[in-house]
């Protein structure tokens, strides 16, 4: 039969045209949606800049004559950088802080911060394109394939092909292949539509996400050709695909995650606001200079700097609060470690669960994920310490304020990270999987009565 009229029989049908028209709306949705959450995030980072520029400038102005009792007040903004690849990939960027506000006094217990959410909204989760692609194109996949070779058994036609043509497989792999290509197709229109839709540049990165989606795709029509190649009818077959979809979309995932967190708890998150807290808190009752050798140790470059005979002095205060993130930095560090952990482990088993392993890779590719964050946190630090370094020696020598160039300290500093495509770890998980649903479809295919 020519291919020119198995296009015609698979569009004909009504479910064809609606399934792709419906797949196509929801991307083009989710497209619009991850550019809202993009505008939402720069306007974000615009109002910060401006902000930041009237916080330092209506702090020095009015009232604040001494150097440490001004840099009390004033905050000094650090974020993390959108890229665009993020509308197509929110990951946890929406529940992770992206705009650090930090003082030079303690900063352990404001990095874990987080934005106010409305609760409904992150139980059902985005619409971005990394949903569509995970959960709904695999279920139109299995729409289209579930009966490719049990509806033409049930209705009397593959004895008649096999009667009338010695190519009756040839047609089952032709009807495949268009089913494969419209599929297809529609996802490398909303690849298309993204670009000018999210201002996406074409690099790398992209060309990544380009590669991992079609990959998944074929994974998906090659897992359907296996079990329709088991010859069963056509109800049991799309109850195998759906049970087969509902396992690797939701509840292989979410077993997971449940096996990671239970191996890796970090009861350090606590552990670690309570330290830092007590940690500064208690040096009110605590000799001065018990307070100071601390601080001297920690940083030697400031023993030239003797604390003054007087109640209250600002290089004691900031000692203090220094000693509150020294003392919650050994639960820091093992909380950042357990979350490293937790996220190395989700991508070695990722790499035998395609659904799992494409989330990762995307979240990895739009620096939307666990990994991103964690870095983010630790260039907060050596930001914050950067700060402190630069304004210590000033409060010690208690300069005048308006000795500073407080113009300098306008502009909002950024992370940026742009980690290379490591396209092994990212293409060959799929190709692996591939390769031997291939192998068992050929042997099916040979088979095939």
């Amino acid at each position: 039969m020519p291919n020119r009229l198995l296009i015609k029989q698979f569009l004909r049908s009504g479910i064809a045209i609606a399934g792709i028209s419906l797949l196509l709306l929801s991307g083009i949705i989710s497209l619009f949606i991850g550019k809202s959450y993009l505008e939402k995030q720069r306007d974000k980072i615009e109002a910060t800049a401006v902000y930041q520029q009237q916080h330092i400038d209506r702090n020095v102005q009015y009232g604040h004559s001494e150097m440490g009792l001004l840099l009390y007040y004033l905050r000094f903004a650090y974020v993390n950088s959108i890229n665009p690849l993020n509308g197509l990939s929110i990951g946890q960027r929406d529940v992770n802080l992206g705009i650090q506000q930090v003082t030079i006094r303690n900063l352990i217990e404001k990095k874990y911060d987080s934005d106010l959410n409305n609760p409904a909204s992150m139980v059902m989760g985005n619409l971005d394109f990394s949903f569509v692609l995970i959960y709904l194109f695999p279920l139109l996949i299995i729409t289209f394939t579930y009966n490719l070779l049990s509806e033409e058994k049930e209705e009397g036609t593959w004895r008649l092909i096999n009667i009338q043509s010695n190519a009756a497989k040839k047609v089952l792999l032709q009807k495949w292949w268009i089913r494969s290509a419209f599929v297809t197709g529609t996802l490398l229109l909303l690849y298309l539509l993204a670009i000018p839709i999210l201002s996406i540049p074409i690099n790398a990165s992209y060309l990544a996400m380009i590669a991992e989606g079609v990959l998944y795709i074929l994974f998906w029509f090659i897992a359907c050709a296996m079990v329709v190649g088991w010859q069963k009818n056509s109800a049991t077959n799309a109850v195998s695909l759906l049970s087969i979809w509902l396992l690797l979309t939701i509840v292989a995932p979410a077993v997971i995650n449940s096996l990671i967190t239970t191996k890796y708890p970090v009861p350090e998150a606590m552990a670690t606001v309570v330290a830092n807290r007590e940690g500064y808190h208690d040096k009110w009752d605590r000799p001065k200079e018990e307070t100071m050798g601390r601080f001297y140790a920690h940083y030697p470059q400031f023993q030239q700097y003797r604390l003054p005979a007087e109640d209250f002095n600002w290089l004691w205060y900031y000692a203090m609060q220094q000693m509150g993130d020294d003392d919650a930095a050994e639960h820091s560090v093992a909380m950042r470690n357990k979350l490293l952990l937790r996220e190395k482990l989700s991508n070695t088993v990722g790499y035998f669960i395609p659904t799992l392993h494409t989330q990762l890779q995307y979240s990895l590719l739009a620096q939307s994920g666990l990994k991103n964050q964690v870095q983010f946190l630790d260039s907060t630090t050596a930001f914050h310490e950067k700060k402190r370094l630069y304004f210590y020696p000033k409060i010690i020598k208690k300069l005048p304020v308006l000795q500073e160039d407080w113009r300098k300290h306008y502009a909002v500093e950024y992370f940026k990270s742009e980690p290379p495509v490591n396209w092994i770890k990212l293409l060959l998980p799929l190709l692996l999987i591939i390769i031997l649903f291939t192998t068992i479809n050929f042997i099916q295919f040979k088979n095939l009565k």
